[in-house]
């Protein structure tokens, strides 16, 4: 669901700044936090600068121009602005934009003074296309007609004034979010801010609609029935009179384009508008194409038929149940005074009855139908509409009448934007009724809520995270359990009666039915992260494998570097993947669905930089990315199947130098494995690594090898950086870098391991020293380092990298590498002469195993 950050505002008072890029991404990490996940964020620009409100004073001819005239306007300026423009679509007394002289258009024109034979044109008159409103180039965007220069304009209108200012176009952003079925009140605009009001403690209010009714009532100019009680609770209708079919005022359409809806007119645009904005779906019919003023829900019968407004040929009643036993009926529809089907309910209107041109007269209809059968139908036609996604969700039975006045008030305020006739809202409204809302009643125990969250809540702090978002919560006295819903026995963990809450859930939470969904609405609100992480045992007979433990803790430690886990398919795009790996090595899918999906992934890496490019389009460059997973590589000579390896792969495009933090890495992840240190060793890379070191960088990358020989393996796997070539193929920009670590996990887990038990720490003091050799580029660092541990001795705690120098003082192809040794003895405190001692054997080490020379 798109939802604009602007339209939250209506409902709270956020003080998120759209162009406020850290604001923005805080924000989003809330909406996370609830559960609302964020898939993108999109920026949207505010009105263009220089393009200010004109209105028309005169037109005239320009000689020897056929299409063009000069146009004369009072743009707020001491003297009338000179125009030559081609649109024919105004009139005088008009109010246009006037894009002047230096304005830049969305797409980058800038604005120029031009001559036109006699005429000079200060500025350009402007196309809702060419401010960036609307797709439509045809003509000006006419926001008011008056019919002589002299006569009044609307209120707040004036020669001179911005656009943006005046059609309300600030600055927008718009979060993408993801709304999973058990959300539906998170369908509407409202829903998100009434959780985000709970979450950051604002207040929150859904304004009430403002209507002047008059005329006959509405029960005298039509009817509303419900045939089938079993497919729809209530049916409503509202009736309006003296209507015109015209544009939406603009702010109201740049919204419903920002949620990802097509503005048509001012009747359509403000039922969509309010079903975004409340999550109530109503659909309006035009009066007088309904035969006998009236609307009746029923059910579907086999073989009828109806154009729905998408302009398709629907056959009804093929999958109806029940038939003829009382059963549930498959479809439901709306028909008129003659029996015939005018829309599918809860999924598209018809095309006999939609709003036309020559519509005065609308009856706007707002229902509450079965969800299932609108699910059912909605599935069984292919016709997934906005509605039915909402219907089958479940809609707000007491937000029926407030959507319905709410859709009637915008369509007053359009008219009124317009300087159109106002229309006439019919007192009253139409109203059938076949089962009444029942509000839900459950009991929370907070014993229970405390052992599913593993907090110390009490019922007061849990009734404070459930009232702001709309549930009543009180303490239950009596015997607040006998009858209560989603509750099966108090059993010895209810505790007493001063532990138990009385919840009655608000009409827009059909999905909340049991105790354990109220307790899930406390923990999003209490906050995911405040509760501390347990691993639910068992009591039957089993625990994972020794390869299954080291698989969890692995993704944890990868987690723990502040990497998220990323799910790559393992069916992929042969040409995409071949960019890294050779088509020989790869193993086809004998029945693939599609080409995308008919090789068998052979490396890691293609995956995740593609998750990577998703992540970049959305604004989110930096990201650290892991993945546990099997590759697959053509069988060898003499094998029958297909290699099969289970690799980890980390990918670090953070600021900052990629090698050193994938190095770092590195090492956090064999410190948390308690590899031995003797037991590898960092090289640079080799034919040892094979298909391991595909897409790393030549020089700034190394292989992880085996030191110790008992265990008869040779590369683990990758540690350093993504070749920028590689980077570059698969869409990446060259200028970043980006870490790379891959290793191979039948490998890596077979490594020699330190004792789990705790080493003793020295309470005497320690002694550091710091070693600078100089040594050619072409001896690698971690010889080095091996030599120096190797010589320190028991007494050494740890020997560590802290400076890299290259330039003057040292010998071309050499640099000088820093190292600092941290010593200390478990039963004293080492003298000087013996921390002297040890420093002389690790230099002397060093000389004799390497070309290294101490510096001075």
């Amino acid at each position: 669901m798109l939802v604009p950050l602007s339209w939250l505002h209506d409902f709270t008072p956020l003080d998120t700044d759209p162009t406020d890029d850290v604001a923005v991404r805080a924000l989003a990490e809330v909406l996370n936090g609830l559960g609302l996940v964020v898939e993108g964020i999109e920026p949207a620009a505010g009105g263009p600068d220089g393009v200010v409100l004109a209105r028309v004073l005169e037109i005239a001819p320009i000689e020897g121009l056929d299409r063009v005239r000069r146009v004369l306007v009072d743009a707020g300026r001491a003297a009338p602005v000179e125009i030559g423009c081609g649109a024919w679509n105004f009139a005088v007394g008009d109010v246009v934009p006037l894009a002047t002289v230096g304005a830049v258009l969305p797409g980058g024109r800038v604005i120029a003074r031009r001559s036109l034979r006699h005429v000079v044109s200060d500025g350009m008159l402007c196309s809702p296309a060419e401010v960036g409103l609307d797709d439509d180039a045809e003509g000006l965007l006419v926001l008011a007609s008056t019919g002589r220069p002299d006569a009044p304009l609307p209120p707040g209108m004036t020669p001179g004034q911005p656009l943006g200012d005046y059609l309300g176009l600030e600055p927008d952003v718009v979060y993408d979010l993801a709304i999973e079925a058990n959300r539906p009140d998170c369908l509407s605009i409202a829903g998100i801010a009434r959780d985000l009001a709970a979450k950051l403690g604002l207040p929150f209010e859904v304004p009430s609609p403002r209507l002047e009714e008059s005329g006959p009532p509405a029960a005298e100019l039509a009817a509303a029935r419900i045939d089938a009680p079993q497919l729809c609770r209530r049916l409503t209708g509202r009736v309006l009179t003296g209507v015109s079919v015209l544009a939406s005022p603009v702010r109201l359409a740049r919204r419903l384009r920002l949620a990802g809806m097509r503005p048509i007119n001012a009747l359509v645009d403000a039922s969509n508008y309010v079903m975004v904005e409340l999550g109530q779906p109503t659909h309006p019919y035009d009066l007088d194409r309904l035969a006998g003023g009236r609307i009746t829900v029923r059910g579907a019968r086999r073989g009828e038929e109806l154009v729905t407004l998408d302009g398709q040929l629907r056959a009804l009643g093929l999958a109806t149940r029940g038939e003829g036993t009382g059963g549930e009926l498959e479809e439901a529809v709306i028909v008129d005074g003659e029996d015939r089907p005018v829309g599918i309910a809860g999924v598209m209107g018809g095309a006999d009855s939609e709003i036309g041109e020559s519509t005065t007269q609308v009856l706007l209809e707002a229902a509450e139908f079965e969800a299932r059968a609108i699910g059912r139908a909605a599935k069984r036609l292919g016709l997934r509409s906005e509605a039915s996604i909402r219907f089958e969700r479940g809609i707000d039975p007491l937000g029926v009448d407030r959507a319905a006045d709410r859709v009637c008030e915008l369509i007053v305020e359009a008219h009124r934007a317009a300087g159109a006739p106002l229309p006439v809202v019919a007192p009253g409204r139409l109203d059938a009724c076949a089962e009444p809302y029942r509000p839900r009643r459950l009991t929370v125990r907070t014993e229970r809520a405390n052992a599913l969250l593993g907090t110390e809540l009490d019922a007061e702090a849990i009734a404070g995270y459930l009232r702001p978002i709309g549930f009543l919560a009180e303490p239950a006295g009596g015997d607040p359990l006998a009858g209560a819903e989603g509750f099966s026995g108090a059993g010895a963990e209810g505790g007493g009666a001063g532990g138990l809450l009385a919840v009655t859930v608000p009409s827009f939470r059909p999905d909340v039915t049991r105790e354990v969904d109220v307790v899930e609405e406390v923990a999003r609100h209490y906050g995911y992260e405040h509760i501390a992480r347990t691993e639910r045992r068992s009591p039957a007979i089993g625990r994972l494998s020794g390869r299954q433990a080291e698989r969890r803790l692995l993704r944890r430690l990868a987690a723990s570097t502040g990497a998220h886990e990323a799910w790559t398919a393992s069916m992929v795009d042969p040409d995409e993947h071949s960019r890294l790996v050779e088509s020989k090595l790869l193993v086809g899918v004998a029945n693939p669905m599609a080409r995308e999906e008919s090789v068998l992934r052979a490396h890691l890496l293609p995956g995740l930089l593609a998750a990577l490019r998703r992540n970049a389009a959305r604004r989110y460059g930096s990201v650290r990315l892991f993945e546990v997973g099997h590759v697959f590589t053509a069988p060898g000579v003499g094998a029958a199947l297909p290699a099969e390896r289970e690799h980890l792969a980390i990918v670090l495009a953070e600021e900052g130098d990629s090698t050193v933090d994938a190095v770092h890495t590195w090492r956090l992840l064999a410190e948390g494995l308690r590899l031995a240190p003797e037991g590898y060793a960092l090289e640079p890379l080799g034919e040892a690594a094979g298909t391991l070191a595909l897409g790393a960088h030549p020089t700034r990358s190394a292989e992880v090898v085996v030191s110790a020989p008992t265990t008869g393996l040779g590369a683990v796997g990758v540690v350093g950086e993504v070749d920028p070539d590689v980077l570059a193929t698969f869409g990446i920009a060259a200028e970043r870098s980006v870490g790379w670590i891959l290793l191979d996990l039948d490998a890596l887990l077979v490594l020699p391991r330190r004792s789990p038990l705790a080493r003793p720490v020295s309470p005497y003091p320690s002694s550091d020293i710091d070693l600078a050799f100089s040594l050619d580029e072409a001896t690698p660092a971690a010889a080095l380092e091996r030599a120096l541990a190797a010589a320190a001795g028991p007494c050494c705690e740890w020997v560590r990298l802290i400076d890299v120098y290259r330039g003057p003082g040292l010998s071309e192809g050499s640099r000088s590498l820093t190292y600092r040794l941290r010593f200390s003895a478990a039963d004293r405190t080492l003298t000087d002469a013996e921390v002297g001692e040890l420093r002389a054997g690790c230099i002397a080490a060093v000389e004799a195993a390497l070309p290294a020379k101490l510096r001075g």
